[in-house]
């Protein structure tokens, strides 16, 4: 008994929206595997989500690989299933905090073995409050890019400042001045939609500014990337929080400890993935087609759609769209009468395919007929193409993603931001500059940040040591935690 009661035990409970799913299992696969099975891990998912991930991935029998790995399901108290725009992940989070906090709660008191490490994402405040409370270690997961994790960091002093609400269209060029190491990119236009006074500010506005209030004493935390990606942030992030483990690309890290020679990781997928699509690239010529998929929370407006078509098919480049059901919204008033069939129903002619459906877009992003990917710009998406050393065109919609399109573009130089437009001569325009005129220019840079994406998950790399040290931080934690046990049995 004593010998079982050392052996650490990690919780890991994620936002359960798919790009803080998938980083977070990957992470959870990451603990099981470098663990040896010296460490327990249950994985705590909605409901809903569980239920999809089961379905249409093979994450319950790959787990099975990991016999002290568990599978737990909680309430997230919204229904999922209506969570299809990017401004509800609000009201999930606003929810969860007011009906799934005391069912958190008491599945951790009732949790056996006693768990030893809480990692819960921060997004979800009450993960870190519940885990104080009970006397549990926690480590904050931000899933998002570490840039935006710092101008969040920062954003009370934007307003004191006078530099936050944005005034107008005529502001959005402006330069923010108050947030460390951004001084020289960081635009009003680059910010999130909370920060440009839409009718959801108030309660985001309150989530980013309780975060901030929350970080004393500092708290250990986990970023999804890398030194060489993020380094002078980074340094920046770490004299704030010293106990800061940069261990991403998760996803390249996970593929490379498991000694894969599949360009995927295992797959986290809460939509089916439709594979012929890969059949189809393999029919393209090298470098030559263009991936366009936005995501899976981002809506479109009817006549974006057509702006985005129209503006693909002028460029006369090969492309594939990959377009989630239920992304393109109709309403009564936009109708559909001019939406081209192919966006509806899908179609693969000539040098293009439109794929209504899901794709495996790791697999997708590593052949060799990719080129380019016209992205949302989410940080798994973001991650996932410079570890294929994919060059990008970036739409960003919304939370991180207005940083993270402005990072690629002015400080990575790995692609061209194209936020706040939509044009159809824009889109051919810059899609051009992409696939063909700045090819070889983007394909270098990015081919550059490939390998050191790879580099820094090989043995001796920086993401590669802050795993091993995160490892042996959690299982000093446990021996902290059963030896206060043991003193409070003793006394």
């Amino acid at each position: 008994m004593e010998q079982a009661t050392a052996i650490p035990h990690v919780l890991i409970f994620p936002l359960p929206v798919q790009g803080h799913v998938t980083s977070m299992l990957k992470l959870a696969e990451l603990l099981s595997l470098a663990g040896g099975g010296g460490i327990r891990v249950t994985f705590l998912n909605s409901d809903y989500n569980h239920t999809r991930l089961i379905q249409f991935s093979d994450a319950e029998s790959r787990f099975r690989n990991y016999p002290a790995f568990q599978f737990k399901t909680i309430d997230d108290g919204l229904p999922m299933d209506q969570l299809t725009k990017g401004q509800k992940v609000s009201e999930l989070v606003g929810a969860m905090g007011s009906k799934t906090r005391p069912v958190f709660k008491d599945s951790l008191v009732q949790m056996d073995p006693p768990v030893t490490c809480v990692i819960g994402d921060g997004a979800l405040g009450f993960i870190s409050e519940v885990s104080l409370e009970l006397g549990i270690p926690n480590i904050r997961f931000r899933t998002i890019s570490t840039c935006f994790f710092w101008i969040n960091f920062w954003l009370p002093e934007i307003i004191q400042a006078g530099e936050l609400p944005i005034q107008g269209e005529e502001d959005m060029d402006r330069m923010i001045t108050k947030v460390p190491g951004t001084e020289s990119f960081l635009r009003c236009r680059d910010l999130p939609a909370y920060c440009r006074g839409r009718s959801d500010e108030p309660t985001l506005l309150r989530i980013v500014r309780a975060t901030r209030e929350s970080s004393s004493p500092p708290y250990p935390l986990i970023l999804n990337t890398f030194d060489e990606l993020d380094g002078p942030i980074l340094a920046l992030v770490h004299h704030r929080l010293p106990k800061t483990y940069a261990i991403g690309p998760l996803h390249e890290h996970l593929r490379s400890r498991l000694h894969t020679t599949s360009y995927s990781s295992p797959s986290s997928s809460l939509w089916k993935e439709e594979a012929s699509c890969l059949t189809w690239l393999d029919s393209q010529p090298l470098g030559s087609v263009l991936y366009v998929n936005f995501g899976s929370i981002t809506m479109m407006r009817r006549d974006q759609a057509v702006e985005f078509w129209e503006g693909l098919i002028n460029s006369k480049n090969r492309f594939l769209w990959v377009i989630r059901p239920g992304s393109v919204c109709f309403d009564e008033e936009m109708g559909c009468d001019n939406m081209p069939e192919e966006l509806v129903e899908g179609v693969e002619k000539g040098n293009l395919k439109v794929l209504v459906g899901w794709a495996p877009q790791e697999e997708v992003l590593g052949h060799d007929a990719v080129g380019g990917f016209l992205t949302h710009s989410g940080w798994n998406s973001t991650l996932e193409s410079i570890v294929a050393g994919v060059p990008m065109i970036c739409w960003p919609f919304f939370a991180d993603q207005q940083v993270n399109s402005r990072v690629v573009s002015e400080v990575l130089k790995l692609g061209l931001d194209m936020k706040d437009v939509c044009d159809r001569r824009v889109v051919e325009r810059m899609v051009n500059e992409l696939m063909v005129e700045k090819k070889e220019e983007f394909g270098r840079k990015a081919a550059e940040m490939a390998r050191m994406a790879k580099e820094s998950v090989k043995e001796g790399g920086s993401s590669y040591r802050d795993l091993e040290l995160l490892i042996e931080d959690i299982k000093s934690q446990a021996q902290e935690v059963n030896g206060s046990k043991s003193n409070n049995s003793i006394s």
